[in-house]
C-alpha cells in the first residue's frame, strides 16, 4: 500500500536539477519548499528558490523571508504577473550561478480549478523539471485520493510530501495519495520550524497510523536520554503495564530532555492532544513543570501506588497547598495520570528488546494483542479483526513489516 513500486528521482550534487512543487493553497507548500532546500543544503547541496506563485498576495514575501532565514538564494518579482516568465528566468539565473538544486514554488488555489492546472502545465513545460513534488496536508483524509489524482493527471507527479504530521492528524490520506499518483512519499513535515522535516520511513508511519505512537523512535530516544542504569528498570515497568505517579514524573523529566517536545509526544502511545495542543509547545512545557511541582509535594506512598482510590480529596487538597496550586489543577493532573495508566496497561506483556529495535519489539505482538491496543473505533474503521489481518497480509511482501505485527 505504501510502496508504489518505484523509487523517487533523487537530486545529485554538482548537476543542475529542477524540482517543481505543486499543491493546494494552505497545504504548507511554500514553507515545505524552504524546508526541502534547507534539508539538502545540510547535505552539501547548493539550493535556490524560485517564487512562481503570482496568485497569492504575500507569497513572494513569505518565500523571501523563509529563504533569507535559511540563507538560501531566491528569485521572484513584485511587478511581473506571468508565473511562466518568472519560473524560466529564475531557473536560468540559478543555472548560471551553478546551483545544483533549483526549487520552483507554484501557485495554489483553495480548490482544484482549471486555471490552476493550466498554469501548472505551462510552468512545467517551460522549466522541464526533473521532479514534480505534490505537497499534501495530512488532515484532508479521504479527499486526498481525488486531489492527488487531479494533480497527477495535469502534471507528472513523481513524489509526495505530507505536511502537518505533528501528532494530531494521522495522515491516512497519504495512502490514498500514493495510490493515486503511483509516487512514493519522500518526506513528512512535522511542525512549523525549518528542521521539523524528516525523510519518510514506512515502519514509523504505519506505526503512527495505527495509533501506536512511534515506539521505535521512542525506544531510541529512551536509550539516548535515560541513564544506562535506569533503562532496564524503566523498560521492565513498561512491559509489566504498571504505571505509577513516580514513573510519570520520571517520564516528564526525560521528555523535557528529549525535545522538540511535540515530536516526542507524537511518539508516545496515549500522550494526548490535551496535554500537547497544536502550536502550544511552551504552554505544554509549562504544564509539565507545574505537574512536576505538584508531584514534589506528594509522599513516597502516593508516588509509588498503583491504586487510584488512594488519592482522596484531603490528600489532593494537601498537595495543592504544598505546591501553591489550585485544587482543580491537582485534579487535572490525576485525570491525565489515570488516562495514561490505562493506555500503558495495554502494553503489558510486551517483550522489549535491549536496543529498541522495532521489528524485534513488534514480533511479540500478534493480531490479538494488536486488536487490544488499537482504539475500538480505529479497529472498526479497518474492518475489525478480519480487516486487521488483511492489512497485515498486504504488508506481508515486506518481511520487516510483518515483523512489525508479529509472526502469527
Amino acid at each position: 500500500m505504501l510502496d508504489p513500486g518505484k523509487p523517487s528521482f533523487t537530486p545529485k550534487k554538482s548537476k543542475p536539477c529542477v524540482v517543481m512543487f505543486v499543491g493546494l493553497q494552505g497545504s504548507g507548500k511554500t514553507t515545505t519548499c524552504t524546508k526541502y532546500a534547507y534539508y539538502h543544503q545540510k547535505k552539501g547541496f547548493k539550493p535556490a528558490l524560485v517564487c512562481a506563485d503570482t496568485f497569492r498576495a504575500g507569497a513572494f514575501d513569505q518565500l523571501k523571508q523563509n529563504a533569507t532565514k535559511a540563507k538560501i538564494p531566491f528569485y521572484g518579482s513584485y511587478m511581473e504577473s506571468d508565473p511562466v516568465k518568472i519560473a524560466v528566468e529564475g531557473v536560468e539565473t540559478f543555472k548560471k550561478e551553478n546551483c545544483d538544486l533549483i526549487i520552483v514554488d507554484t501557485s495554489g488555489r483553495h480548490k482544484q480549478e482549471v486555471a490552476l492546472f493550466e498554469e501548472m502545465r505551462q510552468v512545467s513545460e517551460a522549466t522541464k523539471p526533473d521532479l514534480v513534488i505534490f505537497v499534501m496536508d495530512s488532515s484532508i483524509g479521504q479527499a486526498a485520493f481525488d486531489q492527488a489524482q487531479a494533480f497527477r493527471q495535469s502534471v507528472d507527479v513523481g513524489a509526495v510530501i505530507v505536511t502537518k504530521m505533528d501528532g494530531h492528524a494521522k495522515g491516512g490520506g497519504a495512502l490514498s495519495a500514493v495510490a493515486a499518483t503511483k509516487s512514493p512519499v519522500i518526506f513528512i513535515g512535522t511542525g512549523e520550524h525549518m528542521d521539523e522535516f524528516e525523510a519518510f520511513d514506512v515502519k514509523s508511519f504505519v506505526s503512527r497510523l495505527l495509533g501506536m505512537g512511534d515506539l521505535s523512535g521512542f525506544m531510541d530516544k529512551i536509550h539516548e536520554v535515560v541513564p544506562m542504569e535506569q533503562q532496564p528498570e524503566l523498560l521492565q515497568k513498561l512491559s509489566e503495564g504498571n504505571f505509577t505517579m513516580r514513573i510519570m514524573y520520571e517520564q516528564f523529566q526525560n521528555i523535557l530532555k528529549m525535545g522538540p517536545i511535540n515530536q516526542v509526544f507524537s511518539m508516545l502511545p496515549g500522550f494526548s492532544s490535551e496535554l500537547m495542543p497544536k502550536g502550544g509547545e511552551k504552554e505544554s512545557q509549562a504544564k509539565i513543570k507545574r505537574y512536576m511541582t505538584m508531584m514534589d509535594s506528594m509522599t513516597n506512598e502516593e508516588l509509588d501506588s498503583t491504586n487510584p482510590k488512594l488519592m482522596n480529596e484531603s490528600r489532593m487538597m494537601r498537595i495543592a497547598r504544598g505546591a501553591g496550586r489550585h485544587y482543580r489543577e491537582v485534579l487535572d493532573m490525576f485525570e491525565e495520570y489515570k488516562r495514561l495508566a490505562k493506555i500503558w496497561s495495554k502494553m503489558k506483556g510486551l517483550k522489549i528488546p535491549k536496543k529498541g529495535d522495532m521489528s524485534a519489539l513488534s514480533r511479540n505482538m500478534n493480531a490479538q494483542h494488536m486488536s487490544k491496543v488499537l482504539p475500538p473505533q480505529m479497529l472498526k474503521q479497518i474492518g475489525g479483526m478480519g480487516g486487521l489481518q488483511n492489512l497485515m497480509k498486504q504488508m506481508g511482501s515486506n518481511k520487516d513489516m510483518m515483523g512489525m505485527f508479529g509472526d502469527k
